[in-house]
């Protein structure tokens, strides 16, 4: 890792901490009913901490089994907290189907087994998360719930599925595309930078909405 993914890592965190701000306050204001601004704030809060842990350790913490065991709470609790805000009769099934994902997750990571089993288990929740945060923010668009410029949560979204499903590749010895292991790691930092600012701009058009209207 070089300088300038340190700087550009660096940056996304003061993007993250910037998120965690807004969304602390939007569930204030709510008086504690925006239950989707909490998990919003634990997705973030997780993308803050490994950022600093690849500051610190180098891409040889994406080596953990509990870095990426943790970092599949990014997708997770960003679809959460998205369907909990637009799909709310479905909340608490997808909430038990993200519980279930991080605990299989945890299992096949710390539990020793196969790399290939752990890839499809982390492949398969993190596709489910992916399509969530994808599809949400069109749909909450079209029915007028949210800005046009929402949609640049579901830019998020394809960002982080971009660089998850290609590390996630990478683990079992092959490469998504053209995203060979050079490729990845000389675009993750960016592409990290890319998404949060992505996602700031879609939730932040979102609340300035909700606080005018």
């Amino acid at each position: 890792m070089n300088l300038f993914d340190r700087i550009t890592l660096l940056a996304t965190g003061l993007v993250a901490i910037y998120l965690l701000f807004r969304f602390y306050e939007d569930y204030r204001r709510s008086d504690g009913k925006a239950t989707y601004d909490i998990y919003h704030m634990v997705a973030f809060g997780v993308l803050l901490v490994a950022g600093l842990l690849l500051i610190a350790f180098g891409y040889d913490a994406l080596e953990s089994p509990l870095v990426i065991m943790v970092a599949a709470l990014i997708p997770l609790g960003i679809s959460v907290g998205l369907v909990a805000e637009f799909v709310p009769r479905l909340e608490r099934y997808y909430l038990a189907f993200a519980l279930v994902g991080v605990v299989a997750i945890a299992i096949t990571r710390l539990g020793g087994s196969p790399a290939g089993l752990a890839t499809g288990v982390l492949v398969a929740f993190h596709s489910v998360a992916g399509l969530v945060i994808l599809g949400v923010p069109f749909l909450a668009s079209s029915q007028d719930k949210a800005p046009g410029a929402f949609v640049w949560v579901a830019v998020g979204g394809l960002l982080i599925d971009a660089g998850g499903m290609a590390l996630a590749f990478l683990k079992t010895g092959r490469q998504l595309l053209f995203f060979s292991a050079d490729v990845v790691f000389a675009i993750l930092a960016p592409l990290l930078l890319l998404m949060s600012l992505a996602f700031a701009w879609g939730f932040m058009k979102h609340m300035v909405a909700k606080q005018s209207a």
